[in-house]
């Protein structure tokens, strides 16, 4: 199992989302721990470059999860979490990759 390891941002993330989407993000978490290349791996989105992160989808395709697998650390690290809506999710992920 891969330790998961969070950007600092990611608990605001979470509270965006409320309650019950938190406790499914979580689980799918829980998920990529086991088996971290469930996830589809991104490049380009929308000029953000995200070459080497993946996602997942949380509730029925509504949220995403980026991260990236740190295979010599074995590591799951989360970068960001949150609604594709109008791509915020991965311009995001791109700020908070970048910084």
């Amino acid at each position: 199992m891969y330790q998961v390891v969070f950007h600092e941002d990611v608990n605001k993330d979470l509270k965006e989302l409320g309650h019950s989407t938190t406790t499914l993000v979580l689980k799918k978490i829980q998920k990529i721990a086991n088996n971290p290349f469930i996830g589809i791996a991104l490049g380009n989105q929308a000029n953000n470059t995200l070459a080497g992160y993946l996602k997942v989808y949380v509730d029925n395709k509504r949220v995403r999860i980026v991260y990236k697998i740190e295979d010599k650390k074995i590591e799951i690290f989360i970068v960001a979490v949150g609604k594709r809506d109008k791509m915020k999710v991965y311009k995001k992920a791109s700020t908070r990759v970048n910084d």
